[in-house]
């Protein structure tokens, strides 16, 4: 897979970013291509990626427009958190790390859920703030929306989750 200068893509553990240049370093000597991406938060920092390892980092190009509002039904949709602490991690670090903005929304809505009738562990919501994050991110720059809007649509979304859990149509 090869990106272009003014790409934007998501890179899993940054989240989105913008490719603003292609950067040559010499390591051990040897050239090296690097792409330099620029995190699209409010952080502005910006990463360097070896070009031939972009595929094994996951990274991928942003969701088309069209996909958003899929990816808004699946934090409908998402199956519930495990009730055990440790796996709930791992299987939430897993998610994390494929990125997948299908695997954020399931992380999103399962502990979204689960704050719902407990307080979340630090890791927790450590884990929910870092995926709503990017989610948020993700949507307000494929829509070309603040994101606040985009925060808006992820919370409207899970609301009509929770009142259809309540309501009792919900499927399990």
């Amino acid at each position: 897979m090869t990106f272009r200068i003014g790409d934007k893509v998501v890179y899993p553990s940054q989240g989105p970013c913008l490719i603003d240049a292609v950067v040559q370093k010499a390591i051990a000597g040897a050239p090296a291509s690097f792409y330099r991406l620029s995190l699209l938060d409010d952080s502005h920092d910006a990463v360097l990626v070896p070009v031939e390892k972009i595929r094994a980092l996951s990274i991928r190009q942003l969701l088309a427009k069209a996909e958003i509002p899929k990816l808004l039904g699946h934090l409908k949709n998402s199956p519930a958190t495990s009730k055990n602490w440790k796996q709930r991690a791992i299987d939430n670090a897993k998610l994390l790390a494929s990125g997948s903005a299908f695997d954020l929304a399931e992380v999103v809505e399962s502990l979204t859920q689960l704050s719902e009738s407990k307080a979340l562990l630090p890791r927790d919501r450590q884990t929910l703030n870092k995926a709503r994050k990017f989610l948020i991110c993700e949507i307000s720059q494929v829509m070309g929306e603040s994101r606040d809007a985009a925060e808006g649509e992820i919370d409207r979304a899970l609301e009509s989750k929770k009142t259809l859990r309540q309501s009792g149509t919900a499927c399990a």
